[in-house]
């Protein structure tokens, strides 16, 4: 059978999340995580299901991508169809025809793994590597170090707290009490934690949510940011302690993050916390 594009409703997203959980495996190239969309979903079950493009052949799911904006797809594969060269072609024909209701004209990225083929299929139509990201990983085997500060886990009654910590460290006004339950509403949130860190005064410094892929698999950070009012001071370092030492708790096997490649604090924030700086990714772009 030949492969099929699919917009899933709200009741098939749970399915497409669990085959991404299982895609999820140690040692992988960086790849779009379950963590991502259920991030996503602060914006409303609707919403984030109608960002959410699959590709399946004869019954089984083989991709699945999030449009994280209008112009930007965010993909992975099953790790044994990385190379598919029908899967591979259905997508670019997919991505490259604005009547496919996938991405509009003008300029376009593709988020997609090193190691798959659109890689080479999309610069056969034009497409070109830019935008450099740096992906940086930490193994959990081993205890994670304290980090220092007195940490809380995110509840109702924390959520104004942590919607306005995410809000001063990311310029981001729209992140509301309103939307961090929409996410926290999420079946996919019972694999997540949402963390605050406190200084020694009292006041919260830095924020990091964490998403589980399940026992045995990479966790994912996303976002963390540190308060405005509080930054070179370390809490960034603390706070992704934090958020490995809470992914150990849950039996991920390693906790990964990518960040742009332009921001050499937040990479060495991370490093600092023992995350190990891995090769560059880079989006695939159509200038117009």
């Amino acid at each position: 059978m030949a492969t099929e594009l699919n917009r899933p409703r709200v009741d098939e997203m749970d399915a497409a999340v669990a085959a991404m959980r299982e895609w999820q495996i140690q040692g992988a190239p960086m790849q779009l995580h379950p963590g991502d969309i259920a991030w996503y979903r602060q914006l409303g079950a609707e919403t984030a299901a109608a960002a959410v493009r699959t590709w399946s052949r004869d019954g089984r799911l083989l991709a699945v991508g999030l449009l994280d904006g209008p112009d930007v797809l965010r993909m992975t594969t099953a790790p044994d169809a990385r190379q598919d060269r029908e899967l591979a072609e259905r997508v670019v024909a997919d991505v490259v025809d604005p009547d496919r209701g996938v991405l509009p004209e003008g300029a376009v990225n593709v988020e997609a793994p090193m190691d798959s083929l659109l890689q080479e299929l999309l610069p056969e139509h034009g497409w070109v590597s830019e935008d450099p990201w740096t992906p940086l990983r930490r193994d959990l085997a081993d205890p994670v170090e304290d980090p220092g500060l007195r940490i809380a886990v995110t509840d109702e009654a924390l959520a104004p707290v942590q919607t306005a910590v995410h809000r001063s460290a990311f310029g981001s006004p729209g992140f509301t009490v309103e939307r961090w339950r929409n996410m926290a509403a999420g079946p996919m949130f019972a694999d997540a934690r949402c963390l605050l860190a406190y200084d020694a005064d009292g006041e919260a410094v830095a924020t990091a949510t964490v998403w589980s892929a399940g026992p045995g698999r990479p966790g994912l950070i996303e976002p963390m940011g540190v308060h405005a009012d509080h930054r070179g001071k370390g809490h960034g370092r603390a706070m992704n302690l934090a958020a490995a030492a809470a992914l150990r708790e849950m039996g991920a096997s390693s906790v990964i993050v990518c960040t742009p490649s332009s921001n050499p604090g937040g990479v060495a924030a991370y490093a600092s916390a023992g995350f190990r700086i891995l090769p560059e990714v880079r989006d695939l772009c159509r200038k117009d």
